[in-house]
């Protein structure tokens, strides 16, 4: 048989891009045999010997069968390829042993046989791909001459379909060329031309699918394949680094990895495109994989730091993170010099990566946070040195205006926290007092040690002696038995005295030039002794009476010890320092993250509430507010996952993130025993209300409920808060008051199982002596008793009634009315008796009977004995500020959501007291007239009649549903009998009967509105009738009535009966607005607000004349009056009870205001009212002119801020077109060039995008072109140009906008002409007025003279 010596590789590969025509010797030998005949020879053959490839006939017969594989079985196929790759294995084998033994004549005969292995799996990879197409497009395929005897196309390319897969075999393959890739092929093919068309052979694009890597320079250009790879496979950038990376490990060939970078770092990206990005991503992976080819061509890379392309520059930020990584974990091995050159690197990366936090994209900012905080991450690494930088950066970005950036300052600032390094002393704990202290204490410990240091090194026995002088000999002399006593005694005291200063002040030094500053001792004496004795000092021992070896060798002992002593110490005392400094960082930041809390972005709440949960993990200072605040997230309604970076699900929502943190903090087991646990969850749970706002308590109470519905908390916990309630021992006030609170919030959810059994406990200790005693805790005791009418919530529409209600017999009504009655002098009485009768008309089924009597024993109380003209004892104490801290009848309704903005910043500890909480005792005496009563029980009597009334048209309402229940009830049985006996009735009687029954629901609801209108302040029989005069009496003559404390429970009782009855209100509603005007007491005009907007609820019409009064709050100077003007105004216009008159422009005025507080206020009432149909665009120009001209202008400062803030609200191009043309007008309207300069400020913040918007500005030329002269006018102008280039399509010219900037300029130029003519004139005027007053003068002396 005929062997081939030769084989052009090259040439035949490129005859295969005709496979149809390409030549085979022999061929038609072939034709008429069946293909598994003409294989089973040759794979004999090939398996006997895998040299055999070289025999020409055997050749030839894979030739043949490859280029006819359309009509070649799958069977036979199969075969093929098994033959062609054992072969090629085997043929590796053998090349491997043979190189092994290192012989050349040995390997290099393999050459042939390996080509023409590779020639043919890569021609069968080619015709197998082009078989699967023709397969998946076509249902046969053309047979070859000689082929005819088969039994069909069809059924051959069953069977191949059935029987063989070119994509099963494709994995196996790759392996077997992986292996041939790992020869060493410069041995076997010593001109690079041959190894690389070899190579080429086995490498894409001849087998589609593979991605094969070597040691080989196999693809000319290699770089120029990557980039095509990114420009047009997004998604291979990953791919393609993991590609270099293995090449370069695995291989051990990084040329091409570094000829890639080298490329990619001379490119220049000028936008954000898909190139842009897969390059980013590719830097970032190759980066993260072999960060040191990276580091290697850091140098070039930095290039891309200023880079147009944002992606870009957030690669180099992510790679100098992986590189700081890398470096930092290998810093550990090398000598020091090694070690210091790897830190210099690391503390320039940190530069860059520090620089780069004043990038204009929030993107690149956000991932220098990100990367940051993976360094935090990195184990047993802390970067000391930029801890403290990298903290004092994040507190800055907490104020950026990009809320992604501020999420990722939250992010690394937890994660220093969980990562800081100072846990040494106190195992964790960064409280500020105990590393202030132990950094004094190490303070004090360096100076004591230098001290005796100093005093021992610089003893020196002649200068002793030359010191203490001629003097001290005589005395020496005079005395010499106790002198001699004196030198012993004094020798070691005299040596520390001496030369104290010296090194003291050289340890200073040494101080300072490793801290770089800081703590120093320079102002202490250079020779101050630690104990001074105001005797005369001891002469020194002389020089002959001192070994001088000896204490030169003890010198240099104790100055070895001496540093090594200094130097731990100072190395202590630095480490908390920087401790310190990293406490007092954080501690700074928490006003910031406390305002986070309250910020839009749901991720960023989130990451606030991490920082607080670690901060109060550790104790930092000030996580306790900030724990505080974070309560009242449970109202938001969000309970939607977030998912990372990573795409997994990282928490749910706000509402549930909370719940996660408090369980954290206060609920979850710690290592202690079952009893002690329950003692502590207890404990945390009666400290949530010490001291808390009302909004806290009432959000607590959410929080516990929901708890208390998911069965988190344990019986267990609620049987120690009884316990403690119940406790004979003596215990905090706040303490027992603490339990019931809390168990009145666990109580709404489960009240049968929380406070019914425990119903008589609660009447025997919070009504009963100890109630007595303690007001406060009465009147928590009656807010849980409330909870035990049941906690269903009405059903919208629906009439039924779910309450539980008890007979007024009931041991509960008779102990509060015992409490109410009982003698007291307090002002906690006021605020115990409102929720006694709220307890009353919450549980009692007839409340008015026991209101009936309460009033008439304190009429009885306060009328009913004769008066003493002696002033009563305890008058004095009974009676103080007046109506300090009262609060409005809309309190109580709005103790929901808006509970938060109801809570003044003084709030006291006692939060839950409502309306009368903060009435007090004012100075008054009882004279000995029968008609005048003791002004605190004559307060104590009006107050309880302004409660009952308000309480009492509440629980009208409440009767007039349930007679609507009872009467629907009756007439559904009604016609459900009628229905039975006759079901033919016409459909025309049953809509009779629905008629008559919406008739009687309309009597019942006339006859409750008669009775409330009629009867409850003007009815014969009514007690409230009969005190009602008295109390408008009173608040009618506030020169007659002067104790503070009648007066304002009397306003209070009457902003409640102007709610009863329209009659009422009518007849008194302009006296509330005259206490509005008059009263000298903040706190009556805060209440006399609230209670208008009650009135405008209620009686909308009476009000609805008078609504600019309701403003007038706004311009009181106390800011808790004009607070509460602005949140009644809020609530009446955004839910349209008022109607807006021109008066948005004091509300305007507030955006501005001193006070943090009305400041979130009116923007939120701003942000609500843009929701509104053009509410803020149609009363624009009343607050314009409202804020730059009217009787009371704002500051031009605030003008603008207030004005950027509102017109951030315009963004419809309608509305700015209309706004830019009224604007244009209302420059003709005013002459002040103040007017001028604020109308051309709210026209330069018009967005101007459209053409329309610029041509309106041109038209409106003519009302503003003589106001161009004023510099600010022309600046705005100039602004408003530029930011119309800005907006304008890039295919239009600029030659409108260049022209209309000429007009401008010469308007400008003319106006300033025109104003610098009439200072002209104006001066001449003057001085000739000046003249002829002068002339007047002389020509009135000669006449006198005359």
């Amino acid at each position: 048989m005929a062997m081939l010596d030769s084989f052009e590789l090259q040439t035949e590969l490129s005859a295969l891009g005709q496979a149809e025509s390409y030549e085979i010797p022999h061929e038609d030998d072939f034709a008429d045999k069946e293909p598994n005949e003409l294989l089973e020879a040759a794979v004999e053959q090939i398996a006997e010997n895998s040299d055999a490839i070289r025999t020409l006939e055997i050749f030839d017969v894979y030739r043949y069968l490859l280029k006819h594989a359309g009509s070649t079985p799958g069977v036979v196929m199969g075969k093929l390829l098994d033959s062609i790759t054992s072969g090629l294995r085997a043929e590796l084998e053998a090349t491997t042993r043979d190189i092994e033994v290192g012989d050349p004549d040995a390997y290099l005969p393999h050459k042939l046989p390996l080509e023409l292995y590779a020639f043919l799996l890569a021609w069968f990879a080619v015709a197998s791909e082009k078989v699967k197409s023709e397969d998946d497009s076509a249902p046969a395929a053309t047979t070859t001459k000689g082929r005819r005897g088969r039994s069909g196309k069809a059924a051959g390319g069953r069977a191949r379909t059935e029987t063989w897969s070119w994509q099963s075999q494709i994995p196996d393959t790759l392996k077997l060329i992986l292996r041939v890739l790992a020869l060493p092929t410069p041995r076997i093919w010593t001109t690079t031309v041959d190894r690389n068309t070899f190579l080429t052979t086995l490498t894409p694009p001849r087998l589609p699918h593979q991605r094969a890597r070597g040691t080989h320079e196999a693809r000319p250009h290699p770089q120029f394949g990557l980039r095509s790879t990114l420009r047009f496979y997004e998604h291979m950038s990953e791919s393609m680094a993991e590609c270099l990376w293995k090449l370069a490990t695995t291989y051990d060939h990084v040329q091409t990895g570094d000829e890639v970078l080298r490329e990619l770092a001379g490119l220049n990206f000028t936008t954000d495109s898909k190139t842009a990005r897969a390059t980013a991503r590719f830097l970032t992976s190759y980066a993260e994989l072999y960060p040191r080819a990276a580091h290697r061509q850091l140098a070039l890379l930095l290039n891309h730091q200023d880079s147009e392309s944002y992606p870009m520059r957030q690669a180099i930020i992510e790679i100098l993170g992986f590189l700081i990584r890398d470096l930092s974990q290998s810093q550990e091995e090398g000598d020091a010099e090694s070690k210091k050159k790897t830190n210099n690197e690391i503390t320039g990366m940190f530069s860059l990566i520090f620089e780069r936090m004043l990038d204009t994209n929030a993107y690149v900012r956000t991932k220098i946070f990100t990367v940051l905080t993976r360094l935090c991450e990195v184990p047993d690494t802390k970067f000391p040195r930029q801890r403290l930088k990298m903290t004092a950066r994040a507190i800055v970005a907490l104020e950026d205006k990009s809320a992604t950036v501020r999420k990722g300052a939250l992010g690394l600032l937890v994660q220093l926290l969980l990562s800081h390094p100072y846990n040494v002393p106190f195992g964790g704990p960064l409280r500020k007092e105990e590393w202030k202290r132990e950094f004094e204490e190490k303070g004090r410990q360096l100076e004591a040690v230098g001290r005796v240091g100093d005093a021992i090194a610089n003893a020196n026995p002649e200068e002793d002696e030359g010191e203490e002088g001629e003097g001290k000999k005589r005395r020496k002399k005079k005395k010499a038995k106790k002198a001699k006593r004196g030198e012993d005694e004094m020798d070691v005291d005299g040596e520390e005295e001496e030369g104290e200063g010296e090194d003291e002040n050289e340890e200073e030094d040494e101080e300072d030039e490793e801290d770089g500053g800081g703590d120093t001792e320079e102002d202490e004496p250079d020779s101050m002794p630690v104990d001074e004795d105001p005797r005369p000092r001891k002469l020194a021992p002389r020089k002959s009476q001192i070994n001088v070896d000896a204490m030169a060798q003890e010198q240099a002992v104790v100055a070895q010890l001496e540093h090594t002593e200094i130097l731990r110490l100072k190395l202590e005392r630095k480490y908390y320092k920087e401790g310190l400094n990293f406490i007092e960082q954080l501690e700074g930041a928490m006003e910031v993250i406390v305002r986070l809390l309250g910020s839009k972005s749901k991720a960023e709440v989130l990451e606030a509430i991490e920082f607080f949960k670690r901060g109060a993990e550790y104790q930092l200072g000030g996580v306790q507010e900030g724990i505080k605040k974070m309560i009242h997230l449970i109202w938001v309604k969000d309970n939607n996952t977030t998912a990372g970076e990573d795409g997994k699900e990282v928490t749910k929502g706000v509402r549930q993130k909370l719940m996660e943190c408090y369980k954290f903090l206060y609920f979850d087991p710690i290592d202690i025993e079952p009893r002690a646990q329950i003692k502590r969850i207890s404990k945390n749970l009666i400290e949530r209300t010490y001291e808390a706002t009302l909004a806290e308590l009432t959000s607590l109470e959410e929080m516990l409920r929901i708890m208390m519905e998911e069965n988190y908390i344990h019986r267990d916990i609620i049987a120690k808060l009884w316990q403690i309630y119940s406790s004979t021992s003596l215990i905090p006030h706040q303490q027992r008051r603490g339990a019931i609170i809390i168990l009145g919030m666990l109580g709404v959810a489960k009240p049968t199982e929380v406070l019914a059994p425990q119903k008589d406990l609660m009447l025997k200790v919070g009504l009963g002596k100890l109630g007595k005693r303690d007001l406060t805790l009465a009147r928590y005791t009656c807010i849980a008793l409330q909870r035990l009418n049941g906690s269903a919530k009405k059903v919208k529409g629906s009439l039924e009634d779910k309450t539980i209600r008890y007979p007024m017999t009931d041991p509960v009504f008779g102990m509060l009315l015992k409490v109410v009655l009982h003698p007291c002098r307090s002002v906690d009485w006021f605020g115990l008796t409102e929720q006694a009768i709220n307890t009353v008309y919450a549980l009692g089924e007839h409340p008015d009977e026991f209101c009936n009597e309460l009033i008439k024993k304190l009429a009885q109380r306060t009328f009913g004995t004769r008066r003493s003209a002696v002033p009563v004892d305890g008058e004095e104490a009974g009676e103080g500020a007046e109506g300090e801290g009262v609060e409005g009848t809309q309190k109580e309704k709005e103790k929901g959501d808006d509970a938060m903005d109801e809570d003044e910043e003084g709030a006291t500890q006692d939060p839950m007291a409502t309306q009368a909480s903060g009435i007090s005792a004012a100075p008054g005496r009882k004279t000995a007239s029968d008609d005048v009563a003791d002004s605190f029980e004559l307060s104590q009597l009006l107050f309880v009649v302004g409660h009952v009334a308000i309480k009492q048209t509440v629980f009208l309402e409440l009767v007039e549903r349930e007679w609507k229940r009872q009467k629907e009830e009756k007439q559904a049985a009604d016609k459900a009998a009628n229905a039975s006996k006759s079901t033919g009735k016409k459909d025309k009687e049953v809509d009779e009967l629905d008629q008559v029954a919406g008739n009687a629901e309309d009597e019942i609801g006339d006859r409750i509105a008669a009775v409330r209108e009629n009867e409850l302040l003007f009815g014969s029989e009514s007690l409230l009738a009969v005190f009602a005069p008295i109390i408008v009496q009173i608040c009618g003559s506030p020169h007659k009535f002067k104790n503070r404390t009648l007066r304002a429970a009397c306003h209070l009782s009457l902003c409640k009966l102007l709610c009863v009855s329209s009659m009422f209100t009518d007849k008194h509603h302009h006296l509330l607005f005259k206490i509005l005007e008059t009263s000298r007491d903040p706190n009556i005009r805060a209440n006399s607000v609230i209670a208008l907007g009650d009135v405008a609820v209620s009686f909308n019409t009476i009000i609805d004349e008078n609504s600019a009064e309701l403003y007038r709050g706004l311009l009181d100077g106390d800011p808790r009056v004009k607070k509460t003007t602005l949140m009644v105004l809020t609530h009446l216009i955004l839910n349209g009870m008022v109607k807006v008159k021109g008066q948005l422009g004091e509300m305007a005025k507030c955006v501005e205001d001193e006070d943090e507080r009305i400041q979130d206020l009116a923007k939120l009432f701003f942000s609500e009212l843009a929701g509104k149909d053009n509410a803020i665009y149609n009363n624009l120009p009343d607050i314009i002119s409202h804020l730059s001209g009217g009787t009371n202008p704002t500051e031009e400062e605030k003008f603008q801020s207030t004005m950027k803030y509102i017109f951030t609200f315009i963004e419809k191009e309608k509305q700015a077109e209309s706004i830019i043309e009224k604007l244009c007008q209302r420059f003709r309207a005013t002459e002040t060039p103040r007017q001028w300069r604020d109308i051309a400020f709210c026209l330069s913040e018009l967005p101007f995008k459209s053409e329309r918007s610029v041509k309106k500005l041109i038209e409106g030329l003519q009302f503003y072109r003589d106001k161009l002269h004023e510099p600010e006018v022309f600046a705005k102008f100039t602004a408003i140009l530029t930011k119309a280039r800005a907006n304008k399509a890039k295919d239009k010219p600029d030659a409108e906008l260049d022209e209309f900037e000429k007009i401008l300029d010469e308007h400008r130029v003319q106006g300033e002409e025109d104003q610098a003519l009439q200072n002209r004139a104006a001066k001449k005027l003057k001085k000739r007025a000046k003249a002829a007053g002068k002339g007047k003068k002389k020509a009135a002396a000669v006449d006198e003279d005359e």
